[in-house]
């Protein structure tokens, strides 16, 4: 079993008794794209927290009470966070990413989803599925707007 413990200044959280699998979902694999993780009562920006995770026996109510779960998790576990960042799998392949540059962005992508069977889509659902690295998402088409001539581009 898994223990962790996020913290930032004088704030933290701690989790007891996760899997493999719930670890490298929930803490490793977000922890290294750097993404938001939900922990606690709180949300967790990696560049500003630390990570400590332990490996050790499932933590039962009892070593949990009393405020001492830590502690007990910290006395009869060994410390393997470097080691399970360093050996996480990697991320799984991310989408095709293509960029159009048009007159009328508008056009162009009304026409693509025509074209091909294609639904319009809220831009919340859309970054749900990218962000969750839905493996039914095959590309991503950004269309632009060309610049006017003569407008400077950043």
């Amino acid at each position: 079993m898994f223990h962790v413990e996020i913290s930032g200044g004088v704030h933290r959280a701690r989790v007891f008794n996760l899997d493999r699998d719930d670890l490298l979902a929930k803490v490793i694999r977000p922890w290294l794209d750097q993404r938001t993780i939900l922990m606690g009562d709180r949300e967790w920006e990696p560049r500003n927290s630390r990570l400590k995770i332990l490996e050790g026996p499932q933590m039962e109510n009892t070593d949990l009470s009393f405020g001492q779960g830590w502690a007990n998790a910290e006395r009869k576990s060994e410390e393997v966070t470097q080691a399970l960042l360093a050996q996480a799998p990697p991320p799984p392949a991310g989408p095709q990413t293509y960029l159009v540059e048009a007159d009328s962005p508008e056009a162009l992508a009304a026409e693509l989803a025509a074209a091909n069977g294609g639904r319009t889509l809220q831009w919340a659902d859309a970054e749900r599925r990218l962000d969750g690295r839905d493996p039914e998402v095959a590309a991503v088409i950004l269309v632009v707007r060309r610049p006017e001539p003569g407008t400077p581009q950043s």
